[in-house]
């Protein structure tokens, strides 16, 4: 470890042009043979309606330039392919290759959406299967694929739950949201057409009890809680908090954006649970979204079944499968077509492959790092709750603070170390918050790394605080002024 502090210190890197600084009049990448029949103008061939000018300022480089410029780039990329990603709350674990295989088969990858049902059995029986597994791992009845993420999962469920109301006579005009669930939830409640009232933690980080019986007044629908929640900590009163939300009249919505932390062995379902969407990035190893090919399933017991977004998969009795469109109390759709297909390939293919047995070695396994990785460090960095978590564990900045050095601070010393910075600054109701999930897929000697370089940090902060402060030393591109950066962005480049 002093060796990478000392490579730390002094590593320095080229600076890479931009390929429009590489340009030279006249190069080119291919060379084409002499025209064997009279040229042509291409507006004339083509139409002026389809020919483009040249485009100006476009680079004029050799093939080889663009293949070491590029590849250059690339390398300096960090992914979860590349090394440990501990995000908080993100839960970046890695995506086996074999989802990639089965999701580019010809018949899955090439199917039209709006193919006949009697064309496309085959991929209406994988969207069933996946909906299927995915109620099995829940507990719940029914499974919409149709919402294209997280947060367009916790507005379908939040819109089910406003039509069941309503359909009985009242819809209500509250949702209650601990300060302790994922950021989303209130905007996915207000969207919904209802009102945000929060409810705050206890000592332990939990829902308050007391404070939760308070709130909840005939005008409330429901509680929207994550859990495990964004502190890495289980909601161990789960049951009395869902009989007590229903004993109102309410519903209870769970995030279940943290299932990496229960899956094979706690079912929402069975502790109370109504309505939930699950992330298929985060727990069943699809790509993660980052405004692509997201998916946020919903899951929902018996009685908000009708509520579901069309069309739902069903099979026959004679075992083929049809999409059924005839729910006259849907919420109508939310997504196009039933939502991305091919990460319900992805998930499918994650699920069958590990069976039971291997998704609750993954649950296992990923608590299990998060402990590990918590225990190791609360010596050095503050530990807010301290006491067993899930899947990930928050620490807070407050002994580095009194030194000067922020979370942020810390994170960009930790590029130095070649890991990916952990989530910074949230959940909010830790001040100056690490959040870190390394996740089953990093293995004992990946942490063992992670914690040394960590606990490196911690040791420079207490000798000079200055020198982390400067960090990161080893990127491209020294420290941003990040305020400046949000507010002036440069989105295009001028010659």
């Amino acid at each position: 470890m002093e060796n990478r502090i000392r490579h730390a210190r002094t590593h320095i890197t080229r600076n890479e042009d931009l390929i429009f600084e590489r340009t030279s009049p006249g190069k080119s990448g291919v060379e084409l043979p002499p025209l064997d029949v009279p040229s042509v103008p291409a507006d004339q061939l083509l139409g002026s309606d389809f020919h483009r000018d040249e485009v100006e300022g476009f680079p004029e480089v050799s093939e080889l330039e663009v293949i070491r410029h590029f590849t250059r780039l690339s390398t300096w990329n960090y992914g979860v392919d590349t090394g440990l990603y501990p995000l908080g709350s993100c839960t970046m674990k890695y995506n086996p290759r074999v989802n990639e295989v089965v999701a580019r088969l010809d018949g899955l990858a090439t199917d039209h959406p709006y193919a006949p049902e009697a064309l496309a059995q085959g991929c209406l029986r994988v969207l069933h299967e996946t909906a299927r597994c995915l109620a099995e791992i829940t507990g719940m009845d029914a499974v919409s694929l149709q919402p294209a993420a997280g947060a367009q999962g916790e507005l379908t469920g939040i819109l089910m739950i406003r039509a069941c109301l309503a359909e009985r006579g009242n819809p209500r005009k509250y949702i209650l949201i601990p300060d302790s669930a994922h950021g989303t939830n209130p905007a996915s409640a207000t969207i919904s057409g209802y009102e945000v009232r929060n409810i705050k933690s206890n000592a332990q980080g939990c829902v308050d009890l007391a404070e939760l019986d308070r709130a909840l007044t005939e005008d409330v629908a429901g509680l929207m809680l994550t859990n495990p929640n964004t502190l890495g900590i289980f909601e161990a009163k789960i049951a009395e908090i869902c009989e007590l939300v229903h004993s109102r009249g309410g519903l209870v919505y769970m995030d279940g954006a943290n299932m990496n932390a229960l899956v094979g062995v706690a079912r929402p379902a069975d502790f109370g649970v109504d309505v939930m969407h699950l992330n298929l990035h985060k727990t069943f190893t699809t790509p993660h979204g980052g405004g692509g090919p997201g998916s946020g399933p919903v899951a929902v017991k018996r009685f908000l079944e009708p509520y579901l977004p069309l069309p739902v998969v069903e099979k026959t009795a004679d075992g083929t499968y049809r999409l059924d469109s005839s729910r006259p109390k849907s919420i109508g759709r939310v997504r196009a077509f039933c939502g991305n297909f091919g990460m319900a390939v992805r998930a499918l293919a994650y699920i069958l492959a590990n069976g039971y047995e291997g998704l609750r070695q993954t649950t296992e396994d990923a608590v299990l790092n998060a402990n590990y990785v918590m225990t190791r460090l609360k010596d050095l960095y503050d530990l807010p709750y301290d006491q067993p978590c899930m899947h990930e564990c928050v620490f807070s900045d407050r002994r580095q603070a009194a030194r000067g050095v922020r979370t942020m601070d810390i994170a960009k010393r930790l590029i130095d170390y070649g890991f990916h910075p952990y989530t910074t600054a949230f959940p909010l109701i830790v001040s100056g918050a690490l959040m870190i999930e390394p996740t089953e897929s990093a293995g004992k000697t990946e942490l063992d790394e992670f914690i040394e370089a960590m606990r490196a940090i911690a040791e420079e902060i207490e000798e000079d605080p200055q020198f982390v402060l400067k960090a990161p030393y080893s990127t491209r591109v020294s420290r941003l002024d990040e305020a400046t950066a949000a507010r002036k962005p440069i989105l295009r480049w001028k010659p």
